[in-house]
């Protein structure tokens, strides 16, 4: 990791792929994870941790399935949101977004129980960011 500061927008700018996070630091035991999102995740769930979003650019939306049903939580840029440990949920973002995710290293991008991978989904704990 860099012992100097990390420029977000020169973070984002070096790397091209879509749901395919970079790791941009370590918090202890945790990785903080940038990534460029468009289109469609998969419907996943982490059964032992709670996953952290912030919105850097454009609009995320989370589908969340939650004992009392099906609901969308819509994330303008600058909000944050944490998805439950345990609750299914599908992450899109219709006109693209950039968004900054907190969650423990080691952490699979399709949770521990999922859907089938599409192509266009990297299944990764994360790339190295190379800037």
């Amino acid at each position: 990791m860099s012992s100097e500061p990390i420029p977000l927008g020169k973070a984002l700018a070096s790397f091209d792929a879509l749901w395919s996070p970079r790791i941009v630091t370590r918090v202890n035991d945790y990785d903080v994870r940038i990534a460029k999102v468009e289109g469609e995740h998969i419907w996943h769930v982490h059964d032992d941790t709670d996953e952290f979003f912030l919105v850097l650019d454009g609009e995320l939306h989370i589908s969340l399935r939650e004992p009392d049903g099906e609901r969308t939580v819509l994330l303008p840029q600058g909000a944050v949101f944490t998805v439950p440990r345990g609750t299914e949920h599908r992450p899109h973002a219709p006109s693209g977004a950039a968004i900054l995710m907190f969650e423990p290293a080691g952490t699979p991008t399709v949770g521990d129980r999922h859907d089938e991978i599409p192509d266009h989904v990297d299944a990764t704990t994360g790339h190295a960011l190379n800037t």
